[in-house]
């Protein structure tokens, strides 16, 4: 009787799964905003059947199924699901990483990243790049995400990081390289896993040879290579090489790009045959500092708290009680006031920029990063806010290899989408509270 009872449980749980994904939904109403670019589409009608986007067009123009379940959008702006392009599962906004790397990776797997994962996925976040993590933890978490088994931001992963010599503690996610032989075999090793691209660090570190072998054999396994852009030999080294996507707006304090860096890009930027060069600044992080400094009340939003651990979340608190105190954030004033002048220099020598946030990192939340980043870029840096959403869906998807599936709002794509009250192209805050999320055709939120 009992087998009986769980056979015709789980059979109805299959049935309202099926039910969920498979039913036509229709959006009706809303501003769309599709991801490339254009002037958004006024009165809206999105229609989704099962995983995929069947129809878009305005009201009047398309007819509704009369099976539809109607989701009314008015007065809100529908647009693609928002990508991040720079986070890490593995952490939560934890101070002390050499604590964290010691206590907590058995924990990896099964709890802290499906947590960062699905409060990626509330806040809207529909598909994220995760850059360094312990490789079997990450796989294991990216396929049951996409299996449906736990619920959260389609992840894209690098795995573990590639450098010169790995930080004593860290060899489950760094991986050093100690000849061009060695780094080639460390490729095909994160090749035949299954990772989807390839992080370097410390490049300026390695001999031009063994950083050579690295893109070279990364490219031969048709991964693109996301590499470091702390200090400017690292740059200067990734685009001899052809690095695919540079990460941060680093060089410290230091006021700007030197001019030959910047010239170094714009001859990259001018060879239309080898597509656009990638840039994702994360600046958020250091640009809001000292106003969470200042003003820390924004930490008890509880909705980092989720899939995690009273314990966990205790620790957490505890290690930002102080946030005045953190030594990640020391240099950060003198760092802050260069923020603008490097996003503009890239800018202007025609780099494409994407979201990403470096979330996970002490006091920054996955559930909060994503429009903290859009928000300095737009109402700090001036960045027109269609750009920066393209940031966030049409480019990052691109640069992904995977733009004939997702990225834009366009039938025949999965149903990635999400919707927001009002009209962020000028309130682009708005998306802190994302009201309607749908990942592959099912509602989240």
């Amino acid at each position: 009787m009992f087998k009986y009872i769980i056979t015709i449980s789980l059979l109805f749980s299959a049935i309202v799964s099926w039910s969920q994904t498979t039913k036509v939904k229709a959006f009706v109403g809303g501003t769309l905003i599709d991801g490339y670019g254009s002037t958004p589409l006024k009165n809206s009608v999105v229609i989704i059947e099962g995983e995929t986007i069947k129809e878009v067009g305005s009201i009047g123009n398309i007819p509704i199924p009369e099976d539809a379940e109607i989701i009314s959008t008015e007065g809100m702006t529908v647009l693609p699901g928002l990508w991040d392009m720079h986070v890490h599962t593995m952490i939560n906004g934890h101070a002390d990483y050499s604590y964290w790397d010691k206590k907590y990776p058995p924990l990896f797997r099964d709890v802290i990243m499906p947590s960062s994962a699905k409060q990626l996925l509330l806040a809207g976040v529909t598909s994220a790049r995760d850059l360094g993590a312990p490789l079997n933890d990450i796989i294991s978490v990216r396929d049951r995400i996409d299996q449906g088994r736990i619920d959260g931001a389609t992840l894209y992963i690098s795995g573990p990081f590639i450098q010169h010599k790995p930080y004593p503690g860290t060899e489950a996610f760094r991986w050093g390289v100690d000849s061009p032989e060695d780094g080639k075999r460390k490729v095909r090793k994160l090749a035949k896993a299954g990772v989807d691209c390839i992080k370097l660090v410390d490049q300026d570190q390695m001999t031009m040879e063994e950083l050579k072998a690295v893109v070279d054999e990364a490219h031969h396994n048709n991964l693109k290579v996301v590499a470091h852009g702390h200090r400017p030999e690292e740059i200067r080294r990734g685009l001899k090489v052809g690095v695919d996507c540079f990460e941060h707006t680093g060089l410290s304090s230091a006021p700007r790009y030197p001019d030959d860096v910047i010239e170094m890009i714009k001859e990259r930027t001018a060879q239309m045959n080898k597509g656009p060069l990638f840039w994702c600044p994360t600046v958020e992080g250091l640009y809001n500092y000292e106003y969470v400094r200042d003003n820390p009340e924004q930490l008890d939003n509880n909705s980092w708290h989720l899939g995690l651990p009273d314990s966990v979340i205790t620790d957490i608190k505890n290690s930002i009680k102080h946030p005045d105190r953190l030594p990640y954030f020391q240099l950060t004033p003198s760092r802050k006031p260069t923020l603008k002048t490097k996003i503009h220099q890239l800018l202007d020598a025609g780099v494409v920029l994407l979201i990403g946030t470096d979330s996970g990192i002490p006091m920054k939340f996955h559930s909060q990063s994503t429009w903290h980043e859009l928000d300095v870029w737009v109402n700090e840096f001036g960045i027109d806010p269609m750009y920066a959403i393209r940031s966030a869906t049409y480019w990052p998807a691109l640069w992904m290899g995977v733009a004939d599936r997702v990225g834009t709002v366009t039938p025949g794509k999965q149903a990635d989408i999400i919707a927001v009250k009002g009209d962020v192209l000028r309130y682009i805050s708005l998306l802190q509270d994302v009201d309607i999320v749908i990942k592959k055709g099912k509602r989240y939120k």
